[in-house]
């Protein structure tokens, strides 16, 4: 090799700290190369080894009766839905792009999550989004949220995946950083299933797909700090995407995997090359001799390391069946995109890069990879003193509003309980045929396997205000959140996937974040047996100041969910079908605002507890929901979430322009029973030939219930008092970001 020994300083510069360089040199023998310097940094960085974060993560339940490939095997988790199927599901973050080109950012976001899914030979059926910006009001908020939403929306419409779900949140916290959270979820036949393994000495190693540019070089390190003022000069970070060439490639993809000619397939996202390549070689116990120069490159006189290291979209590595070459190339010849033979599989665990012959990197594949030589730290963690402050708020502090109406109206009106209608209106929900949900809207999205009489139930959630009041709690809620989701809609709860966005993990207070998080989600998990399938690690989502302050985003574990319906009938929706309907409240209210959308943005209360919150009502809740659905005795149902049994109500309402008349709780106050968000409640509607037979199960399944009142034919009634007619309301609710984005 003639490059010169790296030094600790460029190590240093690559993000690598001087013990890790040393731990570099000790595993080589000596003092790596510039190139071998650039593998390490990459594959070190907390982006591709969770550092900081494996051994905690390594708590979370993965087991279940239902799982086909668990967390960390393969590129996505896969569960089996039956007759056959499985589902493949992931969710990963693309946040550091998206906050300097939002765009191009959220677009390959897209792309990639995407990739992970038919890399397994399973098509892509149903796409999601969990996105976090800052407030509405400011200019660079609504050019973000224009760039990303235009960037998923173009990308996935190209691509032709429908978006069938997600969730939209301000808070100034993202202002600088926002969070832009995709998920991709795909049906494979369980005996296609492709690994993302290299076995076999002898076998050539491809790529395929598009050619290998300068852009996203290094993006695995810049995903791994925080976003200054000069991080707009990282933009050669972010990728660049090309749906269409990424639809030929799924289409190659999937005709491949009904061949016999794989051996494995990976995706190249971030870490391009280098990271394929080690992941691939460490899961076989093989290695691999890979020919840099016979990479197809957009731009001449590119570097042995940025070869490696380029993040460019819509490519794959594959390992081929020696002798079946021909079938891989005729195959992507067809589809027209580049298949080049660039190496071979090799025993051992050495892998070795040329260039033009010579040997310009040599490493282990085991010392690079999670779960091998990578480094595992365990960070200190201390509780903030904002937390104990928290903790002594009471509602006593609030004065009852005097006027409910004018509250409600804000709320309804308010970016983060308004329609997100402007941003769903930009993506394609509706190709492929499959959503369930475009008009028959429920709580989660339900979508239809072809073939089948099952369906999927799929959502994301994640209320990051209550997991910052309180990191244990909060995450446990939006476990149960999503499960509650899915099981008003009919499903089953199956397993989740998760985006664990947070600041720093080198601030003790930003870690014990992360590790309440992670109790939350693995005891919630546990109890409701929806084992995690894997996910992605977002750390360093803050915003550092020119004088070094820095201020981390509300710690955020995106919760992404699969549920099962076996039977499609019992796909359950949430809107009011019939003038006089009786509307029933399952589960308890209380004198709650904690944590709520009322209290923090109309009373101006930052800093309370999470709001009220019991696993074990929540899973009685659950189970006596599902015999309901099966027993057929409701034909409606939504659960109380972000601002409260008013909302929800007013979402039931709308989708047939009717009202409700209701009573409210004369031991709770009015604020708290309309806006408060105390968990584990379902507002449900119900015939009155059927009410005998509902209350007959509830008073078996010992679930509090309450007669809120009726539907009605448009107006809205609280108490006697008028608080509008549906379609009065309906503006103020669906045009309110629509007209902020037009200011």
């Amino acid at each position: 090799m003639s490059t010169q020994p790296a030094t600790l300083e460029q190590a240093r510069e690559m993000g690598l700290l001087e013990e890790e360089f040393n731990k570099i040199e000790e595993i080589l023998g000596r003092t790596p190369n510039f190139t071998e310097m650039c593998i390490y940094s990459v594959m070190w960085s907390e982006h591709c080894s969770y550092k900081n974060s494996i051994k905690w993560l390594k708590t979370l339940p993965k087991d279940g009766p239902q799982m086909l490939v668990k967390a960390g095997e393969e590129n996505a988790g896969l569960v089996d839905i039956g007759d056959g199927l499985g589902c493949a599901f992931k969710i990963e973050s693309h946040n550091h792009p998206s906050a300097i080109e939002p765009y191009q950012g959220a677009a390959t976001g897209v792309g990639g999550i995407n990739r992970d899914i038919f890399t397994m030979g399973a098509r892509p059926v149903a796409q999601l989004n969990s996105l976090r910006f800052g407030k509405l009001e400011n200019p660079k908020t609504r050019w973000l949220l224009e760039g990303v939403v235009k960037g998923i929306g173009d990308y996935g419409n190209a691509f032709g995946i429908p978006v069938v779900g997600g969730e939209v949140f301000f808070d100034e916290s993202y202002q600088v950083n926002p969070l832009v959270n995709a998920m991709s979820a795909g049906i494979v036949k369980t005996d296609r299933i492709i690994s993302a393994t290299a076995k076999g000495p002898g076998n050539p190693v491809y790529i395929v797909g598009s050619a290998t540019g300068k852009d996203g070089i290094q993006g695995a390190s810049f995903a791994s700090k925080d976003i200054t003022e000069d991080s707009a000069d990282d933009l050669p970070s972010v990728q660049v995407g090309d749906p269409f060439q990424e639809k030929l490639l799924l289409e190659a993809t999937l005709e491949l995997a009904e061949t016999d000619a794989i051996v494995g397939m990976q995706d190249m996202g971030a870490a391009g090359i280098t990271c394929s390549t080690s992941e691939m070689s460490a899961a076989g116990e093989v290695a691999m001799d890979i020919h840099l120069d016979r990479v197809p490159l957009r731009q001449e006189d590119m570097q042995p390391f940025e070869i490696l290291l380029s993040e460019s979209q819509e490519r794959m590595l594959v390992v081929v069946e020696k002798g079946k070459e021909s079938v891989v190339e005729s195959i992507f010849e067809k589809w027209d995109l580049e298949a080049e033979h660039i190496g071979e599989v090799t025993a051992g665990d050495t892998l070795r890069y040329f260039m033009h012959g010579q040997l310009v990197a040599e490493v282990s594949a085991h010392s690079l990879v999670l779960g091998g030589g990578a480094p595992v730290y365990e960070r200190e963690y201390q509780e903030p003193a904002y937390y104990a402050e928290a903790q002594k708020f009471t509602i006593d502090q609030v004065d009852e509003p005097k006027g409910l109406v004018v509250v409600a109206r804000q709320l309804l009106s308010n970016p983060n309980i308004a329609s997100k209608r402007w941003v769903w209106e930009q993506y394609d929900s509706m190709v492929g045929t499959a959503n369930m949900s475009t008009n028959r809207p429920s709580d989660a999205a339900v979508v239809n396997i072809k073939h089948s009489n099952c369906a999927i139930a799929l959502t994301v959630d994640c209320n990051a205000r209550y997991v910052n009041a309180d990191p244990e709690k909060g995450t446990m809620i939006a476990v149960c959140e999503a499960a509650r989701n899915i099981v008003c809609s009919g499903g089953e709860p199956s397993a989740i996937t998760n985006c664990l966005n947070f600041g720093n993990p080198y601030n003790p207070e930003v870690y014990w974040q992360f590790v309440g998080a992670i109790k939350g989600m693995g005891e919630a998990c546990r109890r409701l047996q929806t084992p995690v399938t894997g996910g992605n690690v977002s750390f360093y989502n803050q915003t550092a100041s020119p004088e070094g302050e820095a201020r981390p985003v509300f710690p955020t574990p995106t919760i992404g969910m699969l549920g099962v319906l076996k039977d499609q009938s019992t796909h359950t929706t949430l809107d009011f079908k019939f003038k006089g309907d009786l509307i029933f409240l399952l589960g308890e209210s209380r004198n709650d605002i904690s944590s709520s959308e009322y209290l923090s943005s109309i009373v101006g209360v930052k800093n309370s507890p999470a709001p009220y919150f019991d696993i074990d009502e929540e899973l009685k809740l659950q189970d006596c929901l599902k015999a309901l659905i099966k027993e057929n005795f409701i034909n409606a149902a939504h659960d109380v979430a972000d601002g409260g049994l008013f909302t929800a109500l007013f979402e039931m309402g709308l989708p047939n322009g009717l009202g409700f008349d209701i009573v409210s709780d004369s031991e709770i106050r009015p604020d708290a029973f309309l806006f408060g968000e105390s968990q584990s409640r379902v507002v449900v509607s119900v015939t009155e030939d059927y009410e005998e037979e509902f209350l007959d199960l509830i008073g078996e399944k010992g679930i509090p219930v309450t007669l809120l009142g009726h539907v009605t034919r448009g107006k809205v009634m609280v108490d006697g008092e008028h608080f509008g007619f549906i379609e009065d309301l309906r503006s103020l609710y669906e045009d309110a970001i629509g007209d902020a984005m037009h200011q």
